[in-house]
């Protein structure tokens, strides 16, 4: 943050509903380093809200305390006794090392200097043409393997903090709200495609390996059925690679556990961690469904659906969603285009028999939920069948009796199968936007505006998508 542009800083206000603070911050020219600076002085002469002061004070002071947790961590790293390997040893200390490496990626990561034709087009804010987006990506990949040390594999962490770095500096480049995801997948397909040449290098080798590739084999794609304890594919196919008799007794012993009233979910949460490479790699490669949900059939539960899409992403969905609906339900339901909606005028109907604010506003959330498709026009038969049956094969929710608190009932539908019953309105929409990222399921274009929406908030990766 130190480093940012007066820009930037506009950019991060922006995304935290502080639109209100730019022309006042661009006219003082408050950059990142002055943006820490402020005192609560300076705060009131700048900001005329009380409650935007509060919001101003409070984000500027847990990014200092982060920042001083990293400092911390990296001064108990260069000092910690020889008794470390104790406490923290093996896997652990891995881990922890990992982590901290991740966390000097997000406090210290700047953009690399472009070449002089790439920095001309970029001041003049004109979108690139494919080869200089080849151009972009080449820096960014060439940028990153700096960072990394050598090292051609990304985590998915990093390559969100890069993209997420790019967007940020250069708002243009989000063409049409999608512009993340396309940057992201452009700039991992880069690292591919440099790693291609090096097969003999000993550490493709390893996740070669590590991911069941085997040379000169093809890649199949299909997982024939098996018995409910089995592991196994048909003979023609190239097998999965399980990593020998232990990934068995995992699998196998998630699915027995799956079948307990009583489960260990501490212990579920390791072995879902430990078997996530063969999950990916079974979703990946467009293993059917029912194959994917036999062998990991705790994916069927809210908590794991949202865990994985946390291991995968870095953020926490369901905490992201309430965030959405407590902050968009009452200018959604103010909408003129959902005025005479059917789900509106239910909802109307339903409030006039309540008191209690708690349900009225679980009402309000439930309708705003329902609604999104119709305020940017899409087919809303894609994203909830409300007291119908379920009719499409995509990711959509089913929802019987919306606003009858006593008899209301959620559940996420996949392949017009039940995958998982839900509580309420916020755990479906968050299960719904999961199952997509999870399942590796493209967004049919019908509903592709909600879904972008619902993205742009839940990733913070640019200027929040707006409400038509």
């Amino acid at each position: 943050m130190e480093n940012w542009s007066v820009d930037q800083v506009c950019n991060w206000l922006r995304q935290r509903n502080l639109g209100e603070l730019v022309p006042k911050f661009r006219e003082e020219e408050v950059s990142g380093a002055a943006l820490l600076a402020l005192n609560d002085r300076m705060v009131q002469q700048l900001v005329k809200k009380i409650g935007h002061q509060a919001v101003l004070m409070d984000l500027i002071h847990k990014y200092q305390q982060q920042k001083s947790g990293l400092e911390s961590l990296m001064c108990s790293c260069e000092t910690a006794s020889p008794k470390l390997p104790e406490v923290i040893s093996g896997k652990n200390l891995k881990s922890f090392f990992a982590r901290y490496n991740t966390l000097q990626w997000t406090s210290s990561y700047a953009l690399p200097d472009f070449p002089y034709d790439v920095k001309c087009l970029l001041a003049e804010k004109k979108c690139p043409d494919h080869s200089m987006r080849i151009r972009i990506i080449e820096f960014l990949q060439a940028d990153m393997t700096k960072y990394l040390e050598g090292s051609l594999y990304p985590n998915s962490q990093q390559y969100n903090i890069v993209v997420n770095a790019l967007l940020q500096a250069y708002p243009f480049l989000d063409e049409d709200g999608n512009g993340f995801l396309l940057w992201k997948r452009a700039l991992k397909d880069r690292f591919k495609y440099v790693r291609r040449p090096i097969e003999d290098d000993e550490q493709v080798l390893r996740n070669k390996c590590k991911f069941g590739h085997r040379r000169g084999q093809t890649r199949k794609s299909s997982f024939a059925e098996n018995k409910p304890d089995d592991v196994q594919v048909q003979a023609e196919e190239e097998p999965v690679h399980l990593e020998g008799s232990a990934m068995d007794v995992h699998i196998k012993w998630l699915k027995q556990e799956y079948t307990k009233t009583q489960r260990n979910w501490k212990e579920v949460d390791n072995r879902m961690n430990v078997t996530i490479e063969i999950r990916r790699k079974m979703i990946s490669e467009k293993a059917p469904l029912k194959d994917i949900l036999g062998l990991f059939p705790f994916l069927r539960c809210p908590y794991q659906l949202f865990r994985e899409f946390q291991l995968l992403t870095h953020m926490d969905i369901y905490k992201k969603t309430v965030e959405i609906l407590e902050i968009y339900s009452e200018n959604i339901l103010s909408l003129y285009v959902v005025r005479n909606n059917p789900i509106n005028i239910m909802l109307q109907e339903n409030l006039k028999r309540h008191t209690e604010e708690d349900i009225l506003k679980y009402m309000k959330m439930t309708a705003a939920c329902l609604l999104l498709p119709d305020v940017f026009g899409d087919d809303s038969s894609l994203f909830a069948a409300v007291n119908e049956e379920v009719k499409v094969l995509t990711p959509v929710l089913e929802v019987k009796n919306p606003f009858n608190v006593n008899s209301c009932e959620f559940a996420l539908y996949v392949e017009k199968e039940e995958l998982a019953q839900l509580d309420d309105c916020t755990m479906a929409l968050a299960a719904l936007v999961a199952a997509f990222h999870v399942f590796d399921i493209p967004c049919p274009k019908r509903i592709h505006r909600t879904l972008n929406f619902l993205e742009s908030l839940v990733f913070e990766v640019r200027s929040p998508a707006s409400l038509p």
